[in-house]
């Protein structure tokens, strides 16, 4: 049963950092890649970046150069190190796994990020 599990999410103050881990089981984790999502109450889930097989990267726009993902294959763990917070970075962070179609198909249930003024 393949499970994603998010953690260390919290509230922090505008400029601080948070970095978010991803433990992933059931499934080969070198065999996919691996993505982080957010969402917030009512809107629509908004892909924040990605990094494939071969550790390739994206990041959508409004995160770049402050947030970057990693991955650590020997502890099945995808990271997101998040600097320099914004309050409209305040959303729950969900990770997800496996695209082998072009849409991700494995969903772990998120962690929740708050960042204040």
């Amino acid at each position: 049963q393949v499970k994603l599990v998010e953690s260390g999410g919290g509230s922090v103050e505008a400029g601080g950092s948070l970095k978010l881990s991803c433990v992933a089981s059931g499934y080969r984790f070198d065999h996919c890649g691996m993505g982080w999502y957010r969402q917030t109450p009512g809107q629509e889930r908004e892909l924040v970046s990605t990094i494939n097989r071969v550790g390739h990267t994206t990041y959508t726009e409004a995160v770049k150069g402050r947030f970057t993902i990693s991955q650590d294959s020997a502890k099945n763990t995808l990271y997101l190190q998040m600097n320099n917070l914004k309050t409209e970075d305040t959303a729950k962070y969900i990770c997800a796994s496996c695209a082998p179609e072009g849409q991700y198909i494995y969903w772990g249930q998120g962690t929740q990020v708050t960042v204040s003024s």
